[in-house]
């Protein structure tokens, strides 16, 4: 069922919408534009339900705000108001509302627009869906990771998140490909990116093939010493497929970890954390790869073997 998330001060109001729509949707209600927009970008929302005039952050400042944000900028967003005035309209629709009703509403037009925005919504959602999937493996390629993983970033800023970034890939992997053939390798290629991708479920978690064999991750919230376990216990995923390996790692199929933890600051560059968890993942390798090596925010190091 299709999350719409109504956002109006007037508890009259938001009671009308409920018993118009609750049959059809589910519906989650907030009375001011902080609680919405705190909720907003926990994502899963397929139409947000907008009233301009709120007594904390008029809708148009909420709107600005909603388009700014990778995880809210696609959903769509329906402006209801009191204000017919044709500049507030226009307004509205250049800030990227995709519809503005004026009250009194007619329950037949609420309902066929939010139908129409909703359905038009799952479409767009679909055609880029598969611009950002890796033909492969089926999870996201590197073009989404350069789109979404610099988003992720600037919320993190914004909102002072810790974020964490990991980059892995697969043990030896071309004496792999020497040894059962390139049809083969795909398949453990895949095979590895559906196991992993499974363990990141969370609206804000990204993960994406990097390129070859090699993988990266992103995710929010997480302090260092809990994002080092849920790697730890990814790779151990990975190693319990018990895919036969000829290599002297392991006899099974088996990744290297790299990753970091900070709350970054303003002025701070994505890439050169990145790089960073590049490093622990050259570690991870020189060590004797099948571990994770992580790096925390005062750059202390955790070692896995």
């Amino acid at each position: 069922m299709d999350k719409i998330l109504v956002i109006d001060d007037s508890s009259v109001q938001t009671e009308f919408l409920y018993s118009m729509l609750n049959d059809n949707y589910e519906l989650i209600i907030r009375h001011t534009a902080k609680e919405g927009l705190e909720t907003a970008i926990k994502g899963g929302y397929s139409l947000v339900l907008l009233d301009i005039v709120m007594p904390d952050m008029d809708g148009f400042a909420f709107l600005k705000e909603l388009k700014s944000m990778e995880l809210t900028r696609y959903v769509p967003v329906i402006l209801l108001t009191s204000l017919s005035d044709a500049q507030y309209e226009e307004r509205g629709l250049r800030l990227g509302a995709v519809d503005y009703i004026t009250k009194p509403f007619n329950p037949a037009i609420i309902k066929a627009r939010v139908y129409t925005h909703i359905q038009l919504y799952h479409y767009q959602m679909q055609f880029k869906e598969q611009a950002m999937i890796d033909e492969l493996t089926g999870v996201s390629n590197r073009r989404r990771y350069d789109t979404e993983g610099a988003s992720r970033w600037e919320e993190a800023i914004r909102f002072e998140l810790s974020f964490s970034i990991c980059i892995f890939d697969i043990d030896k992997f071309k004496l792999y490909n020497d040894t059962f053939g390139h049809p083969a390798g795909d398949k453990v290629i895949t095979s590895v990116a559906q196991k992993v991708a499974c363990r990141f479920k969370r609206s804000t978690d990204l993960f994406a093939r990097y390129g070859g064999e090699e993988f990266v991750a992103v995710f929010l919230g997480s302090q260092a010493e809990s994002a080092f376990e849920f790697l730890k216990s990814i790779r151990q995923d990975v190693e319990d497929m018990h895919i036969p390996h000829s290599s002297q790692v392991s006899p099974w199929v088996t990744i290297s970890v790299g990753g970091v933890t900070m709350t970054p600051q303003a002025g701070d560059k994505l890439e050169d954390y990145l790089k960073l968890a590049d490093t622990m993942l050259y570690d991870a390798k020189r060590l004797g790869r099948n571990q994770v090596v992580w790096s925390g925010p005062s750059r202390e190091q955790w070692r896995e073997k």
